[in-house]
């Protein structure tokens, strides 16, 4: 059975329209649960309470507010927030054309599949064969459900186009507010241990279908054991070793990754090169030194 559109519209640029429709890329498949009754093990319902009059209050007697100061508020009726909406066109517009290294993948909210609607077929993949040749992706603006959203598309599996929803500059954090920890000075061995552990984990490919979520499994196998009257068991977690200095910590990660990847087809480490021995001249100066100093 084929994926079923959830909207259908028009990517726009210049003259070129090129009829779409949208297919939901991925959603979240995390466990969830229901609050119930603890007394009847009924299903609750959420409710509005307004704590000035100590009251339930229906949905049908509340008003939307904005806070434009502390307490304060302004009331808007439907009707005028509908008149601010932009215009449901479901149009996408390509304004520009960039790399794609120029945009700070931190910005996706969202990943929408994109296929040719009736009739645009052909402009659907001259567009994705060209942004493949030019190594550019699109930014556009795409209006829907009432509100102007900033997209980029991108050409996707065989001539084929994805739409990132993005968010605004301005609903993006700076890094620079992140406290990144102090600044050190690595020795040569720890971060010839560090490149080694890298290499020892890295892939050619990314198989995400050998990652599932542990906490969803272990969820679903207690519900069965709940349904079938049975207890829970939920096994000890094994103690970690903790390891503070670093240098020992790369040596264990990397003992562990060789252990790991020794039937593995992977290029031989190359050994470390061990530090020179110091000669009987160094050794002589050293205790010199040091005898000088506690004189």
């Amino acid at each position: 059975m084929g994926a079923r559109a959830i909207a259908s519209g028009t990517i726009s640029f210049g003259l070129v329209a090129i009829p779409i429709k949208l297919y939901t890329a991925a959603s979240s498949e995390q466990v969830r649960f229901n609050m119930l009754h603890e007394k009847c093990n009924g299903r609750l319902k959420m409710q509005f309470y307004c704590p000035v009059d100590d009251e339930i209050v229906e949905r049908k007697s509340t008003v939307k507010g904005y806070e434009y100061s502390k307490g304060q508020y302004v009331r808007f009726e439907d009707s005028e927030l509908k008149a601010l909406e932009a215009a449901r066109s479901n149009s996408v517009e390509i304004t520009e054309f960039v790399p794609l290294s120029a945009v700070d993948m931190v910005q996706v909210e969202k990943s929408y599949y994109l296929g040719p609607d009736k009739g645009g077929d052909k402009p659907y993949r001259l567009l994705s064969q060209c942004m493949v040749a030019q190594e550019v992706v699109a930014v556009g603006r795409w209006a829907a459900r009432g509100k102007e959203q900033l997209v980029l598309i991108r050409p996707y599996g065989k001539d084929g186009l994805l739409l990132h929803q993005l968010y605004y500059s301005n609903e993006v954090r700076a890094f620079d507010d992140i406290d990144t920890g102090a600044v050190f000075d690595f020795s040569d061995i720890e971060r010839e241990l560090a490149l080694k552990l890298i290499e020892q984990l890295t892939s050619k490919t990314f198989d995400s279908s050998q990652y599932h979520d542990s906490y969803e499994e272990r969820v679903h196998a207690a519900v069965e054991e709940k349904v079938a009257g049975q207890e829970i068991t939920v096994a000890p977690e094994a103690p970690k070793a903790k390891i503070i200095d670093l240098f020992e910590a790369l040596k264990k990660s990397l003992s562990e990754a060789q252990s790991r990847t020794a039937n593995d087809d992977t290029v031989p480490l190359k050994p470390v090169k061990k530090a020179k021995a110091k000669s009987a001249e160094d050794t002589k100066r050293v205790k010199k030194k040091k005898a000088a100093s506690r004189g």
